[in-house]
Order: C-alpha cells, then sequence, then structure tokens
C-alpha cells in the first residue's frame, strides 16, 4: 500500500480502505506538493478527522466548501471551529461565535427550527432571553452531538493553501471524494446528503445517479438568507441538534 505524507491514527479502520483508494486517484504532483510544505489547513495531522467515526454510522453526509483559513480554527471537520469554545453569553450569542459567521447562522437557524427564536427577531437581545438549561453549552459538545446523530461533515476540498484557490483543491480532491462517495453509497444505500456552498454543489454530480437520495441544497451559512431557508429549517428541525443528548 502506497505511503502518504497524512496522520491516519485518528481514522477508524472501516475507512482506511476507502481512503487510501481515493488517494490513489489524486494527482501524486499535488500530493507531492502537500508532502513538502507545512503551511496549509488543516494540515496532516488532522486532514482525515471526519472519518473518525465508523462507516456505518454514517446516516447524514453535510459538505462545505473548504477547511477554515486559520490554523487555530481549522481541525478538519466542516463547520466545526476548533477556536469556538462556550455558545452562550449574558447578551445571547458568545462573542467567538457571534464574530464566526457561518456558525453563527447556523445556530440562529436551529434555535429557530427549536421552535425558541422569531425569525423575523434573531438578534443578540432575543437569543439572550432564551432558556438555554435544555441545550449543549459548548461548542464541541454541539458537534460531537452531530457525530452521535451520523453525520460526515466534510468539505468539497479537504485543504486550503493559503497562496492558491480553494476551486483549485476542490478539483484536486473531487476524485478522492467520488471515490469515498461510492465507497460509502456501497455499504450504505440510505443516505441523507446537506450540500451548502456553491462548491459543495459540484458533488451532485456524483450523486445524481443515485434519485433514491434525499439531498438538501442550500446557500453557504456565510450567506444571512439561510437562517430562514425553510427548506433548511424543515430538514434540521426533527433533528434537535441544540438539545444536550
Amino acid at each position: 500500500m502506497t505511503t502518504y505524507p497524512f496522520n491516519f491514527s485518528r481514522v477508524h479502520p472501516s475507512w482506511k480502505e476507502c481512503l487510501h483508494r481515493g488517494l490513489s486517484h489524486v494527482d501524486p504532483t499535488y500530493l507531492n506538493k502537500l508532502a513538502q510544505s507545512t503551511d496549509w489547513l488543516p494540515g496532516p495531522d488532522n486532514i482525515f478527522n471526519a472519518f473518525s467515526q465508523p462507516l456505518d454510522h454514517v446516516h447524514y453526509v453535510l459538505f462545505g466548501e473548504s477547511p477554515y483559513p486559520r490554523r487555530e480554527s481549522a481541525n478538519g471537520y466542516a463547520f466545526w471551529d476548533a477556536a469556538v469554545k462556550e455558545l452562550w453569553s449574558p447578551t445571547g450569542l458568545s462573542k467567538k461565535v457571534n464574530r464566526a459567521t457561518s456558525l453563527r447562522n447556523i445556530f440562529k437557524m436551529l434555535l429557530i427550527a427549536e421552535g425558541l427564536l422569531n425569525p423575523s427577531h434573531s438578534g443578540q437581545e432575543e437569543i439572550a432571553k432564551i432558556n438555554k438549561s435544555s441545550l449543549v453549552k459548548t461548542n464541541d459538545d454541539f458537534f460531537h452531538h452531530l457525530l452521535k446523530k451520523g453525520f460526515l461533515l466534510l468539505n468539497a476540498t479537504l485543504v486550503l493553501q493559503p497562496h492558491g484557490s480553494p476551486q483549485q483543491d476542490a478539483r484536486a480532491w473531487y476524485p478522492f471524494t467520488r471515490e469515498i462517495l461510492f465507497c460509502l453509497l456501497n455499504k450504505q444505500s440510505q443516505m441523507k446528503f446537506i450540500l451548502l456552498g456553491r462548491i459543495a454543489h459540484t458533488i451532485d454530480q456524483l450523486i445524481n445517479h443515485q434519485p433514491h437520495l434525499e439531498k438538501l441544497h442550500a446557500e453557504h451559512p456565510y450567506n444571512c438568507s439561510f437562517i430562514t431557508n425553510f427548506k433548511v429549517i424543515d430538514f434540521f428541525r426533527p433533528l434537535h441538534l441544540l438539545r444536550q443528548p
């Protein structure tokens, strides 16, 4: 088996064959460039963190675009900002959540889905009034809840380079993603896909031959319209992702 310049220690054994098969379809020149650099995100130790749970535990595949552009934030999971800890503050959302546009909009949408926030009044003052005793308290708790629910949190491109473009990296990882989805759907025929953002929508080309799959297409959460997108709210409402497990 070919040796790659990545850390597989956090990858669940059920994924390893799929990952190596996927990597065999990535341009070796591109992989060699990554091996000779240390300034790309999320880095060789974190790139495959999303595959830490068993393959047969996956029920939802949530696609984002690319890793966070900050080393303290990028951890290999789509939308999981590792620099954010507490979710709430006396004034509403915590300062770090409020500054992280996509994360802020995701939590506002989920509060609306829970019936705790009015779509037309979703500011900090209204969030501060919510009784949060039954809600998850930290960002880690929230994302671990997603993992327990069977979410695979993937970016359309696994790598963000300081002097490249997300589109170029997305094209480089496209063959890898194709193999991963083929492997996943070969073992898990019933799957729900959440495709967020322009780059993530290209993933639809890889699964459009599976008409039975449930798919949610939506704008990227950095768009304010995501907060009140009724299709998104209806999809997430039954999952109660903000409730403590």
